[in-house]
């Protein structure tokens, strides 16, 4: 009788405690991209071209997700090696002093349908703010390999002078360069 007691008592245990799958980007199929406003009349794009990233959860709709990134400063590109440069230096991002951005995610839930809401804590330079992505989960499907993957969009606005790139030269017109950038993430992530 102990002998089934106890066996009904690991299943129970397996059941209710479900293993937490760890998911890691697919760099070849995620991008960082970036838009801004320049002199009020046009959007310049960039992107990072290095970022690593994992996602834990025990959840398969991913509501539990444990959520961090890593961009590497340096692999911005604007297709202008010039203002690349400048947005290397310390006018924005001082990417000598401050290699990374960083992203820890302290809440993702589901709002409606494959739409999700991503909370987390932003690091850019020395500061630190809480931002909310709007996510749209575009779904999970066996690759040709038979690797599980799975698929999500997220993009945020941000006040850059929050973040002290600072850079804020005028004309008759407004600044330079807008104050709100845009940021979207296309991810591809392949469970470990």
């Amino acid at each position: 009788m102990k002998s089934i007691i106890g066996l009904i008592a690991i299943i129970a245990i397996s059941f209710s405690a479900k293993a937490q799958s760890e998911w890691a980007i697919d760099n070849s199929h995620s991008s960082i991209k970036f838009g801004v406003t320049h002199m009020s009349i046009s959007e310049v794009d960039g992107e990072f071209k290095k970022f690593t990233g994992k996602i834990l959860s025990k959840n398969d709709d991913f509501t539990d997700a444990q959520i961090d990134f890593t961009i590497d400063v340096n692999s911005i590109t604007t297709d202008d090696e010039r203002r690349d440069g400048h947005l290397k230096g310390d006018d924005f991002f001082n990417a000598e002093k401050y290699p990374n951005i960083t992203f820890k995610g302290t809440s993702f839930k589901k709002v409606s349908g494959n739409k999700y809401s991503l909370e987390g804590n932003m690091t850019i330079r020395d500061v630190t703010k809480s931002v909310k992505f709007d996510v749209t989960y575009n779904g999970t499907i066996k690759d040709q390999k038979g690797n599980l993957k799975a698929g999500f969009k997220a993009i945020t606005v941000i006040n850059r002078l929050d973040y002290n790139l600072k850079w804020n030269s005028m004309f008759d017109a407004g600044p330079v360069v807008g104050k709100d950038v845009t940021i979207t993430v296309n991810v591809e992530l392949k469970k470990m």
